[in-house]
Parts: structure tokens; C-alpha cells; sequence
């Protein structure tokens, strides 16, 4: 893919959960495209018909994987698991596309993860050396294996006893012979909720899922946040909590309020929508300048831009426009094709920016390549002034928590200042939300180091979890591809 396009903190995987449901696959297929943003290279669903366990894994969206009605005819029963992938550790292929499946000594299970693994690959020499076979490339095959060579005789013993071995951020969603299965790690990092459904068979049917919005697409309602550190056992007798680890601080991974979650989704809590408008609008407190118009960078920038506007007193308009029908798959078969880059995805609105002083609303930069071709397209356009506001902190920092980011010298924010880095852009002026700011916009007082509400390493380089697996020399996560070959 090329630069240009790939220019963005990239989502990391969407999982999908339903138990005690007659449509369970057709369920989780419609859950799964609700959180289609949280990955689009592979998707895969796995159901449980009361005896056997049914499998279809593909590459691309879902759409592509479960258009077809035959192929949810194929996933029967009332219980299934789903995931969408954006790979963060392993290949893009269709061994390493989940839920991953086994077959234990008490049954069948399939997990769906979102999230990264900090010690996998510690943990995967050591696997290998007691003769366990992976199949795949991915880091959470190694939950698969540590539950497999397990001396418990439970499902639910022997997941805890994987859970207290592997360091990293995780949401998972199991299904096993007699339940589904939920569990955050102990930090919280990423997200996962449980929804409810009526009911069936005289008992309710259940959701597991990262998003609340995949539990309004299927009709669900909304229970609860699944708690740091918990494990959620769901089956036919109800709903069982247990906390295997000690108390922890929540880090919940703040970039899903600023960029990762769909705007109608609802996080801890807080509203996305409303709380990117607050950080908007905090940006313009913090990053007033004469301007005409207030422009969004679409989609992600529009929410922040609108609280921009309202705070400023600035008229909000669309002066980029984005086309929603490039696929990541484009080919690009020439240079000068591919130098058109950002221009594949939005055209700018010339009759809007044309004679006027922009500021332009955006969530973050990361390489700045499309940032600087966004700026180029406004001027083009007849823009007299190109302000960036930026509505995240400078990224500083990569991310080893399954967020998919270059390794820490690629970043435009590593390399240079602010004033740098708005010379290399070709903007008139840059600024970004600061840390504070942020944690005033989602209603704290500020960052203290003595009690951060929230994981933001990307910004201040605080890793709340260990990375067993980091290597100082390339400033970057150990790969498991590299390690295999």
C-alpha cells in the first residue's frame, strides 16, 4: 500500500460474540460489519450447533466473506464468535485470519482477540521448545497453546492459567462447547461490552463485542462495560463474573476517543461523538487563530472540527470531500498515479476554500505525508492560509498494545518540533491538542504522573504494561514474522 495511503494509526481488530441466539451467525456477520472501521484485511466467524463447531475465514470485508446467504447457512447454531482483523503482529493470510480454533480435551474452542501481546514471542520460543506446533504467525495463537499444554481440567481453569502468563493488552471472545466467553486484561486497554437481546428458549440472549454500535445494528441493548481484569462466563444458567487478577488502574486506550471508535459508539461511558466535539473545542481554546472557514479532514476529523467551529465562532464547512468508494485494494500501476496519493480519497471543494484562510481539522500525523498532500490539495484549491489543528498530541511514541503504528523514527513527532514539523507539511501554522487539554476535553482536570486515567504512550512514552519482547536497537516491538522467517 502506498505511504500516502497508509498514513494513518490503523485500527486494530474487532470481536464479535452471541450466545443463545437461533440466527447466531447471521448475528454476528451484521455485528461484524458495524465494526468493519476496526479492520478490513480478513474476517472470520465461528458458530456451535449443540455438537459440532462451524468455521468460514476469508480475506477482506465482511461483505466479501459473508455476502453470500449460502455461507451463513453453513454456520449454524445458536452461539457464535467473530473477529475482524487489522494484522498488528503476522501476515496478511488466511492461516493467521480468526477466530483461531482447536480442539481440546474438553472440547472445541475458538478465540477471538483484539489487542497485542508484549512477550509473545518469549513465550512462543519457550512453546516451541516443549514441542507445540503453531500454525500460524499471529500472536494470539499463543493463548490457543498456552491452554493446551495447561494441567486444569477446565476450559475456564486453563484460560486463567494462560492469562496469567502472557503479558500485553487483550479483549478477548471465546465460545466453547458450553460458553461464551469474555475477558480485558488487566489494565482495560481495549474495549469490550455485553450487550443483551430479549430472550429465547425462555432464557435472554447475550452480546459480547468492542463497540456499542455493533450491538445496535443487531437490536441489543446495553448492559454493562465488561471490568478490567474480569472474565465474563456466559451460559444457559446466566451470566458468571470472575476476577483471577489483583486490583489494577484502568488505562483504557485513550486514541479510541480520539480517532478508533466510531462516533456512535459509547466507551466507558462517554459518548465519542460528544466527546470528540469537547476536544474540538479545546483545541480551539488552546490554538485560536484568524481564519476564515473551519474545514474537516473526513471522516475522522469531522467531530472535533464542528467543536472547533462552534467554539471559534467559525463557520463550518466541507471543503474537502471524500470519496467512500476506494477500496484499500486500489491498484496503482504507475508513479504517477500513485504520486496522486491522497487525491484518490478526497477532492477539495474549491468553490468553498477558494480566497479564504483555512483551518484545518484533523486527528493526528503520523508519517505527515498525507498531511502534507492535504495542505497541498487546500492551497491548490485557492486557499489563502492553511492552519493545521491537530486534535490529538503529538505522536511521539509507537504503540505496542495492537495498534498498528511505524516504528518510533518514522514518526514526523519523534523527529521534529512543532515548527518543523508545520514546514514540512506546508502549513502557515500548526498546533496540536495538548495532554492536558485532552484530559480536560473528557472531563479530568489534567495528565498527573502520579494517576493518568488512561493508557497514552503514543504521547508521553508512559507504558503502563511491560514489553518483554521490545528491541532497544530498532526502537521497535519484536517481530513474530521475523523470528520465523
Amino acid at each position: 500500500m502506498p505511504e500516502a495511503q497508509d498514513d494513518k494509526l490503523h485500527e486494530e481488530c474487532g470481536v464479535f460474540g452471541v450466545w443463545n441466539m437461533p440466527d447466531a451467525s447471521a448475528v454476528t456477520a451484521l455485528g461484524l460489519h458495524a465494526l468493519q472501521h476496526r479492520g478490513q484485511e480478513a474476517t472470520g466467524l465461528v458458530s456451535f450447533d449443540g455438537h459440532r463447531f462451524h468455521s468460514q475465514r476469508g480475506l477482506g470485508l465482511v461483505g466479501d466473506v459473508f455476502g453470500d446467504a449460502r455461507v451463513i447457512a453453513s454456520l449454524p447454531g445458536r452461539s457464535a464468535v467473530g473477529h475482524n482483523r487489522y494484522a498488528t503482529t503476522g501476515e496478511t493470510i488466511l492461516r493467521n485470519v480468526q477466530p483461531l480454533y482447536a480442539d481440546f480435551e474438553f472440547g472445541g474452542l475458538a478465540v477471538a482477540h483484539n489487542g497485542n501481546l508484549t512477550n509473545a514471542l518469549g513465550l512462543r520460543r519457550v512453546l516451541v521448545r516443549r514441542g507445540c506446533l503453531f500454525q500460524s504467525t499471529t500472536d494470539s495463537e499463543v493463548f490457543i497453546q498456552l491452554i493446551a499444554i495447561s494441567l486444569y481440567s477446565t476450559v475456564v481453569d486453563r484460560l486463567i492459567d494462560a492469562l496469567k502468563q502472557v503479558t500485553g493488552a487483550y479483549s478477548l471472545v471465546a465460545l466453547s462447547n458450553e460458553s461464551l466467553i469474555g475477558v480485558r486484561d488487566p489494565h482495560g486497554v481495549r474495549p469490550l461490552i455485553l450487550g443483551r437481546i430479549g430472550e429465547a428458549n425462555g432464557n435472554p440472549a447475550w452480546v459480547l463485542t468492542s463497540e456499542s454500535c455493533a450491538l445496535d445494528i443487531v437490536g441489543a441493548e446495553f448492559v454493562r462495560d465488561v471490568e478490567p481484569g474480569e472474565i465474563v462466563l456466559i451460559n444457559d444458567q446466566g451470566i458468571r463474573s470472575i476476577k483471577p487478577f489483583g486490583p489494577t488502574k484502568s488505562r483504557f486506550c485513550v486514541f479510541e476517543y480520539i480517532y478508533f471508535a466510531r462516533p456512535d459508539s459509547i466507551m466507558e461511558g462517554t459518548p465519542v461523538y460528544a466527546a470528540r466535539k469537547r476536544i474540538g473545542a479545546e483545541l480551539a481554546r488552546e490554538g485560536a487563530v484568524g481564519a476564515d472557514i473551519v474545514v474537516p479532514v473526513p471522516d475522522s476529523g469531522v467531530p472535533a472540527a464542528m467543536g472547533y467551529a462552534e467554539e471559534s465562532g467559525l463557520p463550518f464547512e466541507l471543503g474537502i470531500i471524500r470519496n467512500h468508494y476506494v477500496g484499500r485494494t486500489f491498484i496503482e500501476p504507475t508513479d504517477h498515479i500513485r504520486n496522486l496519493g491522497v487525491k484518490l480519497k478526497h477532492s477539495a471543494n474549491r468553490a468553498v476554500l477558494e480566497g479564504k484562510r483555512v483551518v484545518l481539522v484533523d486527528d493526528s500525523i503520523v508519517r505527515g505525508t498525507t498531511s502534507r498532500k492535504i495542505v497541498e490539495m487546500v492551497r491548490a484549491a485557492g486557499a489563502t492560509e492553511v492552519h493545521m489543528r491537530i486534535s490529538s498530541p503529538p505522536t511521539t511514541h509507537s504503540c505496542f498494545y495492537g495498534i498498528d503504528t511505524p516504528e518510533r523514527g518514522k514518526l514526523l513527532a519523534a523527529r521534529h518540533d512543532v515548527t518543523e514539523m508545520a514546514r514540512l507539511i506546508g502549513a502557515d501554522s500548526l498546533a496540536f491538542i495538548s495532554i492536558d487539554g485532552l484530559y480536560r476535553a473528557l472531563g479530568h482536570p489534567g495528565r498527573t504522573d502520579a494517576r493518568p486515567h488512561y493508557c497514552d504512550a503514543c504521547f508521553t512514552g508512559d507504558y503502563p504494561i511491560a514489553i518483554p519482547d521490545f528491541d532497544e536497537k530498532s526502537n521497535s516491538q519484536l517481530s513474530l514474522l521475523a523470528e520465523i522467517g
